[in-house]
């Protein structure tokens, strides 16, 4: 069986006209049989696709035949089955979201670092890590020593960053997320508020899981990662998790022996944040997901769960 080609990509650049980019860009992909989901916005692209090697080979030369696109960042990994259901190009307003417009990496970012360089810096004692992920995604795994901000969504960590000027004040300040996007904004954040250290990790987590030897590692846990593979490991294996299709968090295999655990309806991370009515629609929702699945088809709630799992926040 071939294994199926994903390739995560991102790049800053100024599309004024990203909206006539957009069909034109989906009809490429449908052509090619690719699936997965793509961003468009004023300030540039963000997306995953998985197909055959050949077709995310000819989706990526395609993006990068529009000039402006040409230094496109892309992460390649792969899997034994498709990670996504179906292909959209979206329009959005950031490729992702801050909430912040006048920050714009194309001016200023913090210091690119290597995967092979990271575990040097980071050791160094004047060097506070953070992780600019979410809750849901730090939980099952993140560097050793980093310090988790607590947040539900991207839009909450500068926020955080003003709360804690004083800690993060004539410090170098080293920031890592899962691809590498949130930190060209979160360091071109910090680069406008005057801070002069700053880095972040090339790349992100995965090119990190990619080059680094699990010997030398100094990642703990696993990576979340926003399609149906739930999360991987070193050498960008896939994970051990499974995802909750209530509240769309992290499952281990020890949660689902919870007896707050049902299958489609919750976990012990949501049971009792659900009322008895979501409940009851949750379990509808699993009962014909599971005829769906008798009958060898994909029912409309699965879709709507994955695309409900943010790709804008890698």
């Amino acid at each position: 069986m071939n294994k199926i080609c994903i390739a995560a990509f991102y790049h800053f650049a100024n599309l004024d006209n990203y909206t006539d980019v957009q069909a034109p860009l989906l009809q490429k992909c449908m052509k090619e049989d690719i699936l997965g989901t793509i961003l468009l916005a004023r300030e540039g692209i963000n997306g995953t696709v998985a197909g055959s090697e050949g077709s995310v080979e000819n989706i990526l030369t395609y993006i990068r035949s529009d000039n402006r696109l040409r230094e496109l960042i892309h992460k390649v990994s792969y899997a034994d089955k498709p990670p996504f259901l179906r292909m959209k190009v979206r329009l959005k307003k950031e490729i992702v979201t801050m909430g912040i417009p006048h920050v714009n990496p194309e001016n200023a970012v913090g210091t690119y670092i290597k995967p092979a360089d990271w575990n040097a810096l980071i050791s160094e004692p004047d060097v506070i890590l953070i992780d600019t992920r979410n809750n849901y995604e730090v939980e099952i795994g993140s560097f050793t020593n980093s310090i988790n901000p607590g947040t539900d969504s991207f839009r909450e960590l500068p926020d955080w960053l003003k709360e804690n000027r004083s800690v993060l004040k004539d410090k170098k300040i080293a920031m890592f997320c899962t691809g590498g996007i949130r930190c060209e904004k979160s360091t071109a954040y910090l680069k406008e508020e005057g801070y002069s250290e700053v880095f972040h990790l090339r790349g992100g987590i995965l090119k990190y899981l990619e080059e680094v030897a699990p010997t030398d590692s100094m990642w703990e846990g696993e990576c979340f990662v926003f399609d149906e593979r739930v999360s991987v490991g070193h050498n960008l294996a896939v994970g051990s998790y499974d995802l909750c299709h209530a509240c769309r968090h992290a499952i281990s295999e020890e949660d689902k022996l919870s007896p707050l655990y049902k299958l489609g309806i919750s976990c012990p991370k949501c049971y009792e944040d659900t009322s008895d009515g979501q409940k009851k629609r949750f379990a509808e929702r699993q009962k014909q997901m599971d005829l769906a699945k008798a009958r060898n088809q994909i029912h409309i709630g699965k879709k709507l769960i994955l695309s409900q799992t943010k790709l804008t926040n890698r």
